[in-house]
């Protein structure tokens, strides 16, 4: 009986290191995404077109790499919690690093909201610009249709 609680207690430690382990690297992913996010607003408000776009490549991989964790993540919760003894302290702990990750997507949505909304107000800006130049360009052409000289005369 006492080997087979070891061995209970031996998959319960197993499983709570390849969780916080997961737990870990997703959090670095969203700290990974918060930097890339960073780059992206400084490539929106300097009209860097050729970095927004490589930027938001990269952000594309990690938004996959974060779903792809959070596969593995939930399973493995589940688990620890069905096996998790009441009171036992790395329940807090797996809870502490769950709670921070809470903490780092909400803060990433603000910032992608915040940069999206960035976007619009810009791309509003260069759809103003555009028309306001087509519309000078239409002005002077009502000019181009003036009287002038066609014929050059060199014999003189």
């Amino acid at each position: 009986m006492a080997a087979r609680q070891d061995g209970d207690f031996e998959k319960r430690v197993a499983l709570l290191h390849r969780l916080r382990e997961l737990l870990f690297d997703q959090r670095r992913k969203f700290e990974r995404y918060l930097e890339v996010l960073d780059h992206e607003k400084g490539d929106i408000e300097s009209d860097d077109v050729d970095r927004l776009v490589a930027h938001v490549e990269i952000e594309e991989g990690i938004v996959s790499e974060i779903y792809t964790f959070q596969k593995a993540i939930d399973p493995l919760e589940e688990l620890y919690r069905a096996a998790l003894p009441a009171g036992d302290p790395a329940g807090r702990e797996v809870g502490s690093l769950r709670s921070s990750l809470q903490d780092l997507r909400k803060e990433v949505l603000r910032r992608n909201e915040e940069n999206r909304s960035l976007l619009r107000t810009r791309m509003e800006d260069v759809r103003l610009q555009i028309l306001t130049n087509r519309k000078a360009l239409g002005a002077r052409r009502v000019y181009s249709n003036e009287e002038r000289g066609t014929i050059l005369d060199l014999g003189a």
